[in-house]
């Protein structure tokens, strides 16, 4: 199945492609619904790298769900456009039941120094896949209604730190 978001960005596309890039952002967007503990030695990096990033995942903070493997590419893309994609998969608990996950952002330019946003998720969990859905699409809105409302405050440049203190 697939949940998608496409919507404007208040920010330059540079610093909205630092954003998703950042574990911070991750944990920021993905909270209080979702919490997520690097496995990494020396915990997260300051920006996701290509390649595997194990991670343990608890729903509110409190339940432990399982842990799962966010695989981090960067495929390439029509010019204006950079994409990343997470082909990961579960490992334990809840999480192992899906079995294919492909999640995509992609950034490009808007006008006015906007930045359009387009995210998708393709995954399965076999029979739970239609049970699964509600629960997937209703956490990518929430995840989309943070990145809305961070989005102004992402500055990478000379002038201004985000105050997510990246």
């Amino acid at each position: 199945m697939r949940v998608l978001l496409k919507f404007e960005l208040d920010c330059a596309p540079d610093d909205a492609w630092r954003a998703i890039r950042s574990p911070h952002v991750f944990q920021e967007v993905s909270a209080p619904l979702s919490t997520f503990t690097s496995l990494e030695v020396g915990g997260f990096p300051e920006l996701w790298q290509a390649g595997e990033h194990p991670v343990r995942m608890a729903a509110a903070g409190l339940f432990p769900v399982g842990q799962q493997v966010i695989d981090v590419s960067f495929p390439d893309a029509p010019d204006g456009v950079r994409i990343m994609r997470d082909s990961g998969r579960g490992l334990s608990g809840p999480l192992a039941l899906v079995t294919q996950w492909e999640h995509s952002m992609a950034i490009s330019a808007a006008p006015g120094g906007k930045t359009l946003y387009r995210d998708q998720l393709i995954f399965s969990s076999g029979l739970l896949t239609p049970l699964l859905w509600p629960l997937y699409w209703a956490f990518w809105q929430w995840r989309g209604a943070a990145l809305r409302r961070l989005a102004p405050s992402w500055s990478w440049g000379t002038t201004r730190r985000s105050n997510l203190n990246l």
